[in-house]
């Protein structure tokens, strides 16, 4: 046959010597796209519909903004449970509470795994490893979650106490230094990310970061930040297009590595001096040393640091972006703060403007306030991926085993199933249905383990912050949830950075409460 086809070709090839070169330089991407679109074809999941998609690149177009948003539009027309493709990936894409419960809390155990992204997986976490969130189901995965829920339960939570109270008290103060008693509008950011990364550390390792001028703190907080940047589910093209990791110049493939580098250098030194103070007798109760002294939970060292960088991550992510979304949302919305100070002087009177830190959650106004914060500025949008360990169903429809499946929390908060007016910012709601679902912290056996420390967190710095300050608007910034995202294409969607005035209730009683105890 071949030789067939060479004695056609030959008088071609005589005349025109460089066309056969050509004709086949040509053809060759045609049949790369050709073979691809029927691996593509092959690979999708025949029982669910979805959007027409693109050639090659599937749906990525589509979604590389407002991801989450963009797939609850979606499911107005191919309803609750849908199918994309990203490049050559089949997703399911779950968007209502109700399927939600059926598929990740029915069928818990069969979506244990996450799938293996290779910039996330195989580039940035190939030294440190990946956190306990975004790593595949093993017997290491079970050591890990059972050695963080030791120091995540409740009644450890309780032994945190003293540390938050020490970070709150900080932030509060900060709040009142910088925005020279309520005289000058500031950037809260610099004050939420201090916060932040402060509690990360002293809850985790013991030691806190006492400035926002700290080399250390500008240091964690920017690689921390483009780390997030590489979990994107819809970012990273090159783990979707295979061909792209073939490209020598991948500038996203540098900077993964550059950023896993880094991190890796403080993780290190963290780690290290941690180690010196227990040695030394010397160390502050924390996370990473109680896990350390649990000999039952037998971990090592690589998973001791998955514990610590779940907790570095997960911190960040949900105090720094609810705190600052809802810091410019209540400036704009003084019934609220009037409503939440009413609640607070039932237990604290004018008097005590820092509250008491060991209040674990009484004020339930305030309980309402954080909840409907994460639901309406919900952390990840997009929750973490799962993905299948064995066949499931769904409405009698197979999911097969190693199926990816997308959690859009965020369409499941705006369920108008659930809430009559899911777009309207009211933490009455929550008064009213206290035991409605909540999908920020996800749902099943993967769901964020430090929910319990998280709720207390927000719990104070809300309790502590409307109780000393009237927040009042500077500047006109978007608090919308969709409209006003920074970065519409992150995993974790921030707000645009504003400016606020922190005006103290009572400055002279706040500055005795700081400097009084």
């Amino acid at each position: 046959m071949s030789s067939y086809i060479f004695k056609f070709l030959a008088p071609y090839y005589d005349a025109h010597p460089i066309l056969l070169p050509t004709v086949l330089l040509l053809s060759l991407p045609l049949a790369y796209l050709l073979y691809n679109e029927y691996v593509r074809y092959r690979a999708r999941l025949p029982s669910f519909p979805g959007p027409p998609s693109w050639p090659l690149v599937g749906h990525i177009p589509h979604i590389r903004s407002n991801a989450a948003e963009t797939y609850r539009q979606w499911s107005r027309r191919y309803g609750a449970v849908y199918q994309i493709q990203l490049g050559n990936v089949p997703v399911l894409v779950v968007n209502s509470a109700a399927a939600a419960r059926t598929i990740f809390g029915g069928q818990s155990a069969a979506l244990a795994s996450r799938p293996v992204f290779y910039t996330f997986h195989k580039v940035l976490s190939n030294t440190a490893g990946t956190t306990i969130g975004t790593s595949p189901y093993s017997e290491s995965l079970k050591r890990r979650r059972k050695g963080a829920a030791s120091a995540l339960n409740k009644p450890s939570v309780g032994t945190y106490v003293r540390h938050l109270d020490v970070e709150t008290r900080a932030f509060v103060e900060e709040a009142l230094e910088y925005g020279r008693g309520g005289v000058e509008p500031v950037d809260p950011m610099p004050m939420i990310q201090r916060l932040s990364l402060s509690l990360a550390l002293t809850l985790n390792w013991g030691t806190r970061m006492g400035s926002r001028d700290d080399e250390m703190f500008r240091e964690i907080t920017h690689v921390e930040e483009e780390i997030s940047k590489f979990r994107s589910t819809t970012g990273n093209l090159q783990d979707y297009i295979p061909l792209l990791r073939w490209n020598p110049f991948n500038v996203g493939s540098m900077k993964a590595r550059e950023m896993r580098d880094r991190r890796d250098v403080y993780l290190k030194k963290l780690n290290r001096d941690l180690d010196d103070r227990m040695e030394k007798g010397e160390h502050e109760p924390c996370i990473q040393a109680n896990v350390i002294l649990d000999k039952e939970a037998n971990l090592n060292k690589e998973e001791l640091t998955s514990i610590s960088l779940t907790m570095l991550s997960g911190g960040l992510d949900t105090i720094t972006t609810l705190v600052a979304w809802s810091v410019g949302r209540l400036a704009e919305r003084p019934d609220v703060q009037e409503k939440a100070l009413r609640a607070i002087r039932e237990f604290y009177g004018p008097d005590e403007p820092l509250c008491d830190a060991e209040d674990d959650q009484k004020c339930a106004y305030i309980v309402a306030l954080v909840k409907e914060c994460l639901r309406y500025y919900c952390v990840l949008r997009l929750a973490l991926p799962r993905a299948t360990i064995k066949d499931i169903t769904y409405e009698g429809k197979l999911i097969p085993a190693g199926t990816t499946i997308f959690l859009n929390a965020w369409a499941c908060n705006m369920d108008p199933e659930v809430w009559s007016d899911p777009e309207v910012f009211n933490p009455e709601r929550w008064l009213e249905t206290p035991d409605a679902p909540l999908f920020t912290y996800g749902l099943g056996y993967r769901m964020c383990a430090g929910s319990l420390l998280a709720n207390r967190e927000l719990y104070l710095v809300f309790l502590r912050m409307l109780s000393s300050f009237e927040l009042v608007k500077s500047d006109n910034v978007d608090t919308r949830p969709v409209e006003g995202s920074a970065d519409p294409t992150s995993l974790v969607t921030m707000p645009k950075r504003y400016n606020v005035i922190f005006k103290p209730r009572d400055e002279k009683k706040l500055i005795f409460a700081l400097n009084g105890k």
